[in-house]
């Protein structure tokens, strides 16, 4: 017989002796604990206890919408009371998706955590996941490997963070024909991305430690494992250049007489490691323009503990405008950028792409910037 959603409701099937129906209408201990007698449910239980057919409790949990609403309801309902708990593998291989979002980080998790920055991308993310029903899936180096991560992760597509195009990594995604999604890099036209105006915002630093008359400038950018920042790419390109349109402006450049380019690892203690070099330089720079927040912490709190003061002594700018970057002793000089916004947008982005099953035209998003003045500075 069939039911109204055109699944086969089957009635009047013989039974097993085992399969005895109690008086209260519930299945035998046997049978709530698996025909297979490993204590595992399987769906041809599930099915046998609804009277369904196996493929209508397969609709139940991936399809549900093939179903009538009672139906699909009954079924789960069933499920529940036996303790039948879908194989995620199994559903993934039925429904192709995993629904999980990888986000790609360049560092290990430990390194990773230490940077704040990652915390306000990652909300955002989880904002989109949490309204799409995904998981939010964290892909750094396997085994020192991020392209074996790559291929190893069971995600339905990926937020690529800081890495080129050119990377053996993004070459992996493409090889898996997976969709993914650009963050915070230099993206070809047909890949979808997301960024704010680095080169910008690093200007407007730039310009605010000038006018207020600093000529001896440290930049401290993140560890880049290139030899000099001519070679630097993707945001920290875009920020030095920034610095350096700025500098322009004063007949200065960034190889200037004064004018210093130091690296730390970006995270709070990489700004109290970097002070110490910071210090060694004679004359020792009045101006720290920062391309993090982290960092910048680091780098006051080092200051303070070797009886520097900021900004008397050492101006501070920063770049990200953290949460915590208002609660500074002093406050943050910083650029704002919306860290969760653009986490959100890549999100947002990268679910178009897999619903359009790779028909949606790339987008390239740009965010703005600003840069908020507080007592680091002045």
């Amino acid at each position: 017989m069939s039911g109204t959603d055109g699944i086969e409701i089957r009635k009047g099937i013989s039974r097993e002796p085992a399969d005895i129906v109690c008086a209260d209408g519930a299945a035998s201990s046997e049978r709530q604990r698996g025909r297979s007698g490993n204590g595992r449910v399987t769906i041809s239980d599930i099915a046998l206890e609804a009277r369904v057919s196996k493929t209508a409790v397969s609709f139940a949990f991936n399809m549900p919408g093939r179903l009538s609403k009672q139906t699909a309801e009954h079924i789960l309902a069933v499920a529940r009371r036996m303790g039948y708990t879908p194989n995620p593998i199994a559903r993934s291989l039925n429904t192709r998706r995993t629904n999980a979002i990888g986000l790609i980080v360049p560092q290990d998790i430990p390194e990773v955590m230490r940077n704040p920055f990652f915390a306000e991308l990652m909300r955002g993310v989880g904002e989109v996941c949490k309204c799409g029903g995904f998981s939010l899936m964290l892909i750094p180096p396997m085994r020192g490997s991020l392209v074996d991560a790559t291929y190893a992760a069971l995600v339905d597509g990926c937020l690529v963070i800081g890495l080129e195009y050119d990377d053996p990594v993004v070459k992996a995604l493409t090889q898996r024909r997976i969709p993914f999604v650009m963050v915070d890099t230099d993206a070809p036209a047909h890949v979808a991305s997301v960024n704010v105006d680095d080169c910008a915002g690093a200007c407007m630093a730039m310009k605010h430690l000038l006018d207020l008359g600093h000529r001896r400038i440290s930049i401290i950018s993140m560890d880049s494992h290139v030899a000099c920042f001519e070679e630097y790419h993707g945001i920290l390109r875009q920020r030095m250049q920034g610095y350096a349109a700025a500098l322009a402006e004063h007949g200065l450049s960034l190889r200037s007489p004064g004018i210093c380019v130091l690296e730390c690892e970006p995270s709070v203690e990489g700004g109290r490691h970097v002070f110490e070099q910071l210090r060694a330089l004679s004359p020792m720079p009045t101006a720290a323009a920062v391309l993090g927040d982290a960092m910048a912490w680091g780098l006051i709190e080092a200051a303070r503990s070797h009886g520097v003061a900021v900004p008397k002594d050492l101006a501070v700018v920063g770049f990200d405008d953290l949460p915590a970057s208002h609660l500074m002793q002093p406050a943050l000089t910083t650029v704002r950028q919306p860290a969760v916004e653009k986490g959100r947008r890549a999100a947002e982005l990268f679910l178009e792409l897999l619903h359009s099953d790779g028909a949606a035209v790339p987008k390239h998003i740009m965010l703005p910037v600003e840069l908020v003045v507080r007592e680091s500075s002045v």
